[in-house]
């Protein structure tokens, strides 16, 4: 790509394995028959910052400050707590048991801010994971997810790329937590 073609990007923590896998057996238990379309496995993640569309000539500097940004945080615990709908995503929110997790997305969104790249929502950042999409709220109420924690040693740049059966995920770089 051209350094002026223009590409989604977010930053992310990323689930480990056993965290996908426990994440796609409940969708296909508390979510089967819900109208909306569950979110694909390798899309769960838990959004640090959505930068939307960027210069893709800035993807370098955006991932220099994020893999900075994880080198000085710790790995994160995250504690599913309940299922909530917004007008359009249904999600697992979690408990940051830590901090570790809520001082990483402040680092990272004052890092891209600083770079022109990023500008902070208004309300507080929310460590969830979107499991369902949809065009209105299905009004659901399934039990949460599990009650085990969610340890997260690794973010990571994506590229999101819309496509008429939903977005596509592309990991551009993968940054540990803590180094």
């Amino acid at each position: 790509m051209a350094g002026d073609d223009r590409i989604r990007l977010f930053c992310a923590l990323q689930l480990q394995e056993e965290t996908l896998d426990a994440l796609g057996a409940w969708q296909e238990r508390e979510l089967r028959g819900a109208g909306g379309r569950p979110v694909p496995r390798g899309n769960l993640h838990v959004t640090l910052a959505f930068l939307g569309s960027r210069p893709a000539g800035e993807t370098g500097r955006i991932a220099g400050e994020l893999r900075a940004a994880a080198a000085a945080a710790a790995p994160a615990e995250l504690r599913p707590l309940r299922y909530r709908e917004t007008r359009s995503v249904g999600m697992i929110v979690c408990e940051d048991v830590t901090g570790a997790a809520t001082a990483l997305a402040e680092d990272v969104q004052a890092r891209l801010e600083r770079l022109g790249a990023y500008r902070r929502e208004a309300r507080p950042w929310l460590p969830h994971v979107t499991v369902l999409r949809f065009r209105r709220p299905e009004g659901l109420h399934p039990e949460v997810a599990n009650t085990c924690s969610i340890h997260v040693v690794r973010s990571a740049l994506y590229r999101s790329i819309l496509g008429r059966d939903g977005a596509r995920y592309d990991v551009l770089e993968t940054a540990f937590l803590g180094g």
